[in-house]
């Protein structure tokens, strides 16, 4: 039997197949639910006798996906698939990937592409890429984006942007795709929200901004205490007292905790219901989830996991979700609600978000103004046909608290930039923000006690949420976060340990910051400065050394470098290096080698260490750039007499390491903005380059390849350029024609007239006529 794809993934297949062939890769970007991996085995299908290696966050993804695609054809033709999760792909030897590419695959499919974003993953994985030139590459996901990430985009890094179809959630509910759900929104926990609330409110201070704000909460306190609780909430939303529901929980312990509370949330449901757990290391999952799938029985079912169905697997016949989020991305949170929407599936399914913030109810709007702008998108393009709903109804059990906990953050909020702007003015009144505790503003705002509040927000010490652009905005009046108390000390000491714990040594460079911004190099020098004044006690002392702590840095930072630079000599016979040049360990060598010329050309370097440096041939003379010169230039010499011109790609570099492609661009440059560039052009210098043709005016990027594409057409008869295809001066010739013809379709403002005119006669369409 051959595979039978809903209409819009026969759609997005069919345009995946067209742009493989194009480009070599295609990704398809549609929500948990609508039959992804059913694309992939149509492409498996279609191929038989070819090799197909898949790749998968999990074996049991790809497990659960082969039974449903066997249960519906026993013989489908799986021989010459190759399955490899992305963490055995770590585990894999340069030798064993070797082994790998060896198949020779003709396709290879990325399952939840995102997933290849994580930094062990994505390694092994590119490297694999790398291994498979000639592969084609198929990716599915149902988000392209790394939210906690940085937000990176996983289709634009793996398949350069070539993305065959995209459906949002939103548009897959509109379109019918997939059922609308009966979504439900409720609260729990909410004591600890509040007791983080009334620290901030106690904390204000300030008597008449403090009572405005403990009336907004006191008001929150009686609404929730009146709301009902969560066994009323089951019962009166969980119609189907003998359904299947999958409840999402965060961790080992906070499953736990929440089956504990399954005789008292779900009895007026059923009195006994059946539990089930999955967790990925529990060797009995398995049998869970087989168990789960295969109850009829008429009591209520529940399978408690954490994030093993996140993606990837269905359940067939599940009556809902519930989702207990102490927080969660964007992505795994559209992934749990997936898990209760299937495509073809005309049930109302039931999602039961039960968050313990208040904060998170309000991530179904996110979902809702997805189809808004579908359903605007569909009637724009005269596809409202295509509409099948517009909205869903959403059900707040908590509607008034949530209105009420939104005019306190609004409250709180304008409380917040109160004391800002007195904080902004004692800034510009005094340099600083080094104010006492006790401090009061004229008008009798504590502010040095609100300033320190968000110094133990910030190190998690005390309750409340700072946002990154509060901290940005503080950061710009001179907030030192960093005080000289306790809290200090055990936030650097900690962040020194796991320094150390990566480097191996407490060498930290002056201006280092850690990830989250923390100032360690500096709280290091510190540090040493409070040793040698004798204010350092000894137990820190002690502490300190204990995770490598060097109280001479100077002398062992000199060793270092030396040791380094030994190692240069000992490969390279000289000393001769780009200023810029850092060791694989990440030394910057030719800083340290420019700063011993400088002490020697002073006086200031010991005899002991001079003589140390000539050992291993340093020239005393401050400038090497003659000399790097005359070598540049012999390569650019060669590069001329190989290829005839001096069009170098800017990312060229010679077989020794010489970056002649920047090297060329500078001299360019201190020829046309002469004082401007530390690129010493003397005539002479000018002259030698004129004998190799060197072009002093850059072309224009876009006239070149404009004329790169009519030398194409005219050498091969057609424009139908291959993805791989690559000019000698190192430009993606394909990939920029469908750029162009991607703004010309958009009449974008970046091409003007002349361009688009241009355009028109390379791809043989009639010019737009002229207006007027």
């Amino acid at each position: 039997m051959a595979v039978q794809l809903f209409e819009h993934n026969a759609k997005a297949y069919q345009a995946a197949v067209k742009m493989m062939q194009q480009y070599g890769k295609a990704a398809i970007v549609h929500p948990t639910g609508t039959g992804k991996s059913y694309i992939a085995f149509k492409l498996i299908e279609d191929h038989p006798d070819a090799v197909i290696l898949w790749l998968s966050p999990s074996e049991y993804i790809f497990k659960t996906q082969r039974e449903s695609l066997l249960r519906q054809d026993p013989d489908f033709p799986l021989q010459n698939v190759r399955f490899y999760t992305y963490a055995k792909l770590i585990c894999c030897t340069p030798a064993q990937l070797q082994e790998i590419a060896a198949q020779d695959p003709a396709y290879i499919v990325l399952d939840e592409f995102h997933r290849a974003g994580a930094e062990n993953w994505g390694d092994s994985t590119q490297k694999l890429l790398a291994l498979c030139p000639q592969a084609k590459l198929l990716g599915l996901t149902a988000t392209n984006v790394r939210y906690l990430d940085n937000n990176r985009d996983m289709a634009e890094e793996l398949f350069d942007g070539h993305v065959a179809s995209e459906m949002s959630l939103g548009e897959a509910i509109v379109r019918g795709i997939l059922p609308a759900p009966n979504y439900v929104t409720t609260v729990f926990k909410y004591q600890q929200d509040l007791a983080r609330y009334q620290n901030r409110v106690n904390n204000l201070r300030s008597p008449g901004i403090q009572d405005v704000n403990q009336k907004y909460l006191d008001a929150l306190k009686r609404a929730l205490e009146q709301s009902d609780g969560l066994d009323k909430v089951f019962a009166h939303h969980i119609t189907n007292r003998s359904g299947k529901y999958i409840v999402f929980c965060s961790g080992k312990e906070h499953m736990d905790e929440m089956i504990s509370h399954v005789p008292q949330w779900f009895a007026a449901i059923d009195p006994a219901p059946t539990v089930y757990r999955a967790l990925s290391e529990d060797p009995s999952t398995d049998k869970a989830f087989a168990d789960f799938k295969a109850d009829n029985s008429d009591h209520l079912k529940l399978l408690f996991c954490i994030d093993m169905l996140n993606e990837g697997v269905h359940v067939a016949g599940i009556s809902g979700v519930i989702l207990f989020r102490p927080t969660v991305s964007p992505i795994i949170y559209k992934q749990q609600i997936g898990r209760a929407l299937t495509a073809g599936d005309s049930a109302t399914p039931l999602i039961l978000d039960v968050v313990n913030n208040f904060e998170g109810l309000s991530s179904i709007s996110g979902l809702q103004d997805e189809m808004t702008a579908a359903v605007q998108r569909l009637y724009a393009n005269g596809e409202g046909d295509k509409v099948v709903t517009d909205h869903f109804e959403v059900v707040e059990q908590v509607h008034d608290c949530r209105v009420l906990f939104e005019q306190l953050q609004s409250s709180l909020s304008s409380t917040w930039n109160h004391y800002y702007s007195e904080a902004s003015i004692y800034y510009a009144e005094n340099g600083n923000l080094d104010i006492p505790r006790r401090y009061k503003t004229p008008m009798g705002l504590s502010l040095g006690a609100w300033l320190q509040l968000q110094r133990q927000i910030r190190s998690g010490t005390c309750g409340g949420r700072l946002t990154q652009q509060q901290i940005e905005r503080l950061d710009s009046i001179g907030m030192r976060w960093d005080n000289y108390s306790d809290l200090a000390w055990t936030k650097g000491y900690e962040e020194a340990e796991q320094y150390y714990a990566k480097h191996r040594n407490l060498m930290v460079p002056a201006n280092w910051k850690t990830a989250d911004g923390y100032p360690l190099g500096r709280w290091i020098s510190n540090k040493r400065t409070e040793k040698l004044a004798g204010r350092l006690d000894k137990e820190k002392i002690t502490s300190l050394e204990q995770v490598g702590m060097v109280w001479d840095a100077f002398s062992e930072k000199w060793e270092r470098g030396f040791a380094a630079a030994a190692q240069y000599y000992a490969e390279h016979g000289n000393l001769i290096m780009p200023v810029t040049y850092t060791t694989k360990d990440g030394l910057r060598l030719g800083v340290w080698v420019r700063n011993q010329k400088k002490t020697y050309a002073n006086g200031t370097l010991q005899q002991e260490k001079a003589a140390r440096l000539e050992g291993i041939g340093i020239r005393w003379e401050q400038n090497n750039y003659d000399f790097q010169w005359s070598e540049a230039y012999a390569a650019a010499k060669l590069y001329f007499v190989e290829k005839g011109n001096l069009n170098v790609p800017i990312a060229y570099t010679t077989a020794d390491g010489i970056a002649l492609g920047k090297w060329v661009a500078r001299q360019q440059y201190a020829r046309n903005n002469p004082g401007k560039s530390s690129c010493k052009l003397t005539p002479e210098r000018v002259a030698l380059l004129d004998k190799i043709d060197m072009q002093w005016k850059k072309p224009d990027p876009w006239q070149h390849r404009y004329e790169l594409a009519q030398e194409y057409l005219q050498e091969h008869g057609d424009l139908l350029i291959p993805a791989k295809y690559k000019t000698d001066d190192g430009i993606w010739l394909g990939r920029w024609l469908y750029e162009q013809k991607v703004l010309l379709r958009k009449q974008s403002p970046k091409l003007n007239a002349d361009k688009i005119d241009k355009l028109r006669k390379l791809l043989g369409e009639e010019p737009a006529e002229k207006v007027g």
